[in-house]
């Protein structure tokens, strides 16, 4: 089964995916997947939430699983950081997920 998301790019165009929710996957993958980052960009550390290329803005009141410690530590050391941030590597997709809007951070570089 596919859930609907809407991911805003750092140019700020919304793109309507679907992500699917059988593979294991995470919102950063799906965001590569879909090439919505330009590559080297987005999930450097590939998904160990030891970097913050993923970080994302949560739009929607979409129910979100808690942050572990990592992310909480690798956020309160990241560059515009707000409070609706979430390393989106850290995301599981769901069927939960149904309906989320995120809008990619700007990139560090």
């Amino acid at each position: 089964m596919d859930v609907k998301i809407t991911i805003i790019d750092r140019e700020g165009t919304p793109h309507h995916v679907d992500a699917p929710t059988d593979m294991a996957m995470n919102l950063m993958e799906v965001i590569r997947s879909y090439e919505l980052a330009p590559e080297g960009t987005i999930g450097i550390c590939g998904g160990m939430a030891m970097c913050a290329s993923c970080q994302c803005y949560v739009q929607s009141d979409t129910e979100l699983p808690e942050k572990e410690d990592d992310e909480e530590a690798m956020l309160s050391e990241a560059f515009f950081v707000r409070d609706n941030s979430r390393l989106s590597c850290q995301i599981p997709i769901t069927e939960d997920l149904e309906g989320l809007q995120v809008k990619l951070a700007p990139s560090e570089e």
